[in-house]
């Protein structure tokens, strides 16, 4: 399987928890060039939250 992290030219959001007592963990990459990094539960809801409230589609929204 490829990488399925964003970057710049494929932007997106990526999270993965490999097993139930594993950490979650996220990246995004924004077209607008913001990108951020997660580690922990907790923290990658709140990246996904972001990402729904602040990038991604939400740039298409008026």
């Amino acid at each position: 399987m490829s990488d399925l992290s964003p970057t710049p030219d494929r932007p997106g959001l990526h999270v993965s928890k490999p097993s139930p007592n594993a950490p979650a963990q996220g990246s995004a990459v924004c077209h607008c060039g913001a990108s951020a990094t997660a580690t922990g539960d907790a923290q990658v809801r709140a990246l996904v939250e972001g990402w729904n409230g602040n990038h991604g589609s939400a740039h298409g929204r008026k």
